[in-house]
């Protein structure tokens, strides 16, 4: 059984203030609490909203069936509550979850958005974790014209070596207290690091997870 939504979470969604439409129902997005990537949309009336905040999980209505839905009772998915807030016009929710299996689409996709022209595609979330997408991607599909290739290519070495350089250039843009210069040699190291998790096989959102847990 998961923990229940935390007190103060509990606290900051006064359900009777939420503005529900005509058929007593409220559109939920659904976000990713790690990378931003949304998930999908469903309703929920202010039952289902009582029953996401008292167990730490997605509660919805289901407009079509006419009953309420555990999101993952059925496939195992999951969604754990790790935030929640409502729009300026109190009509609207945002929910930040820690998905379980990665997956929230009924399709066995990441996310319900998906789709673009026709085409799967993976859902948008931040930039590193997209840049550390195509980084990845350059490791199992390897092109000799790569810059990303050479540098996995090289191994420790190489990569550690670039680490070192991309430091030190960060350490001299601050000591000239030149933003513009620290913004890009900050860029340069992050891309670099991402290379080595990259290399270590070690997750992007890993990472997150543990500044999540240092910053409870």
């Amino acid at each position: 059984m998961f923990s229940p939504i935390s007190p103060t979470l509990n606290q900051a969604i006064p359900i009777d203030r939420i503005r529900y439409n005509e058929q007593g129902l409220v559109p939920a997005i659904i976000q990713d609490c790690l990378d931003g990537t949304v998930l999908m949309m469903a309703w929920m009336n202010r039952e289902s909203l009582q029953k996401t905040l008292e167990t730490g999980q997605t509660w919805f209505w289901s407009r079509s069936r006419q009953e309420f839905w555990h999101k993952g009772a059925t496939s195992g998915h999951f969604q754990l509550v790790r935030s929640l807030r409502y729009d300026c016009d109190s009509d609207a929710l945002l929910i930040g979850v820690e998905q379980i299996g990665n997956i929230a689409c009924h399709t066995g996709e990441r996310s319900c958005f998906h789709q673009v022209e026709g085409k799967v595609t993976p859902p948008p979330a931040d930039a590193l974790s997209e840049l550390f997408a195509v980084i990845k991607d350059r490791r199992d599909h390897p092109a000799e014209s790569s810059y990303t290739c050479k540098l996995l290519a090289g191994g420790d070495n190489k990569i550690l070596k670039k680490i070192g350089e991309e430091s030190a250039e960060v350490v001299m843009a601050c000591k000239d207290d030149d933003q513009e210069a620290i913004a890009g040699e900050v860029a340069d190291l992050f891309y670099h690091t991402l290379v080595a998790l990259a290399y270590h096989d070690v997750d992007l959102r890993d990472v997150y997870r543990k500044l999540q847990e240092r910053r409870k």
